[in-house]
């Protein structure tokens, strides 16, 4: 019997996106739909499993986890990219990583980054809860048109936001440490300094990966420079923005943002991001739509079809002894 693990599954869809059934009678499938709190929990209850199925980056595997999960043979994580991952570890304990492709994140992420921005700049997560609490309007809000849009990242994502920004009649400058003026010209935008464009931007979106480079790349010297009442939307990862100084600024009145990702997911329930005021909060939706689920899912039992018979698909990293032979 081959036991699989398909691991936070928050919605618990899993099942009903793939064809399960097709791995065949001598698979036995396991949904959890809570995630995993610590290493030590996740090397208690996943130790019995030959294959684990990731959603993206929940569940981190690093050389630790993979030592203490003896019967592991095949990790299948949902998208392009594992950070998470130690493929070397992987490899030198014979398990095979392979991964599905990226869904629709080029187009939800950056859809979504749109509604934080709107939701912030129309104050709509005050005004909903006063109107289900019987309140009536309380807040002022800002238009976007004529007003200028920063987008750190000039890459599949970010490049989406410009042509949106000028539909609502905003003016975009970019900046990203490769951006050049020419790339910039090319999706409408001017290319400026880090600096500038803190100074200059009503609102900044964040649409760069997570790197050694990035962490805190939006720190308290950042925040502090952008315009009074500027929005600051975060869909890219959490460490890229000092979580302390954002904080900080939003407390005291001096800008809103809109988060989408956080240090730690799922977000504690007493963080104080939770009553932070001048915020519009999601719970890490950027890539969260059906059509990609239903892709994910999909690929993944594609994936452990592929590696039952023996030729695995998508591969990020392959056992030691394969690689010899």
């Amino acid at each position: 019997m081959t036991r699989i693990a398909v691991l936070d599954d928050y919605q618990n869809v899993a099942r009903g996106y793939a064809d399960w059934v097709s791995l065949g009678a001598d698979a036995a499938v396991d949904v959890f739909n809570e995630p995993l709190g610590s290493e030590e929990e996740a090397a208690g209850r996943l130790a019995d499993y030959d294959v684990l199925c990731l959603m993206r980056e929940r569940l981190p595997l690093p050389r630790s986890l993979i030592a203490r999960l003896p019967r592991l043979k095949l990790v299948v994580v949902t998208g392009g990219r594992a950070r998470v991952i130690d493929f070397d570890a992987a490899a030198e304990h014979g398990v095979t990583v392979c991964h599905t492709r990226a869904g629709e994140s080029e187009h939800a992420t950056p859809e979504l980054a749109w509604a934080l921005l709107l939701s912030a700049a129309r104050h709509l997560p005050e005004e909903y809860r006063r109107m289900r609490e019987g309140g009536w309007q309380e807040t002022v809000g800002t238009t976007l048109g004529g007003r200028t849009l920063g987008l750190i990242g000039l890459g599949k994502l970010g490049s989406r936001m410009a042509p949106i920004a000028r539909a609502f009649g905003m003016k975009v400058i970019a900046w990203s440490p490769n951006l050049t003026p020419e790339r910039a010209a090319g999706h409408g935008a001017e290319a400026v300094g880090k600096a500038e464009l803190f100074a200059r931007a009503d609102a900044i979106s964040i649409h760069v990966p997570l790197t050694p480079g990035s962490r805190n790349l939006v720190g308290a010297a950042e925040i502090a420079a952008m315009k009074p009442g500027a929005i600051l939307v975060n869909t890219s990862r959490g460490p890229i923005v000092d979580e302390v100084a954002l904080l900080s600024a939003l407390n005291e009145g001096r800008i809103r943002a809109g988060l989408d990702v956080y240090d730690i997911e799922p977000l504690p329930k007493e963080h104080p991001l939770r009553r932070a005021p001048n915020l519009a909060l999601s719970p890490h939706l950027g890539f969260v739509t059906e059509g990609a689920y239903r892709m994910f899912y999909e690929d993944t039992v594609e994936a452990i079809r592929a590696w039952q018979a023996g030729e695995p698909i998508r591969v990020l990293a392959a056992p030691a002894a394969a690689k010899a032979g």
